[in-house]
């Protein structure tokens, strides 16, 4: 009996200890996304009234050729941008692990973007873009070099987010492995050194395996903040740029139609697509994890 109490206190107290984050994830997560699901299903009029359609606005998504584009662009833009911010990440966590000197000072350099306003970062990223007086296009000038229209080819566009995006995003994946490897036992490196094993061999014998977790955490986390890119294609790319069509994602889409061109309905449709590309990719990953990540 004593025992049977003690549980009942303990679940009780456990509930009562995670109901604030309970009701904030129902509040500010759950039901947006079942009012979002069920607003797919309607067709949004003036003053905010609704009127149920159906599968209308998915048929509606299945014939539009924008859609087709923006789900293309959103892929295209997370398979350049992710594998450049991973290896990067951790290249940088490795090397801010060890003991130099003015590591707390680089530490906080390659932090900077991340607590920077992206209005401020793209005002900046814009100038060095600039194809008459920006830096980069100076740089390529001065090895004989010409430079493209960056932000407004369609050609170059999506490539010249891609890299904001992984300049960006470097220093809070760095602060996540850093983590991750400062967890891991200096034993093993120095019995890998009594072992004759130089700096490459401990990396892919000790480090990567081990960091594995943290790795995985990290890339399933920033696979889906990339398929969710629309900050940087506001503020970096105009409306009336001709290099929009080939630039804009599925969340920019969702803005435009749903703010815009005010069909709350169709916009709501476009971010289910996005939720289901979503799952779908991370379903994969933590199915293949198994194969690769060391708990």
């Amino acid at each position: 009996m004593r025992l049977k109490k003690y549980k009942k206190e303990e679940v009780f107290w456990g509930w009562l200890l995670i109901a604030p984050t309970l009701i904030g994830l129902f509040v500010l997560n759950i039901k947006p996304a079942i009012d979002t699901f069920i607003l797919s299903f309607q067709q949004s009029g003036g003053f905010g009234r609704t009127k149920w359609v159906g599968f209308e606005n998915y048929q509606k998504l299945i014939k539009d050729p924008e859609v087709l584009q923006a789900v293309i662009n959103t892929l295209v833009y997370t398979l350049i941008a992710v594998p450049f911010i991973i290896v990067l990440s951790l290249l940088a966590a490795v090397l801010l692990n060890q003991k130099i000197k003015g590591r707390s000072i680089y530490r906080t350099l390659y932090f900077l973007p991340v607590v920077s306003t992206p209005a401020a970062v793209a005002m900046i990223w814009k100038w060095l873009f600039n194809p008459d007086y920006g830096l980069i296009n100076l740089l390529l000038a001065k090895i004989g070099l010409t430079g493209p229209n960056w932000l407004t080819n369609p050609h170059t566009s999506l490539l010249a987010i891609a890299v904001v995006g992984i300049w960006s995003t470097i220093g809070y994946n760095m602060v996540l492995l850093l983590s991750g490897l400062q967890e891991i036992p200096k034993d093993y490196y120095e019995s890998a050194e009594l072992d004759g094993a130089g700096a490459v061999k401990q990396f892919f014998s000790i480090t990567l395996p081990l960091v594995t977790p943290t790795l995985f955490f990290v890339m399933v986390t920033t696979i889906i903040n990339s398929l969710q890119v629309f900050d940087l294609i506001f503020m970096m790319i105009d409306k009336t740029n001709v290099a929009l069509p080939k630039t804009q994602s599925l969340v920019y889409l969702f803005y435009k139609q749903s703010f815009i061109m005010n069909d709350k309905g169709y916009g709501s449709a476009i971010v289910m697509v996005l939720l289901l590309i979503i799952m779908i990719i991370t379903a994969i990953q933590m199915k293949i994890q198994k194969k690769w990540v060391n708990y």
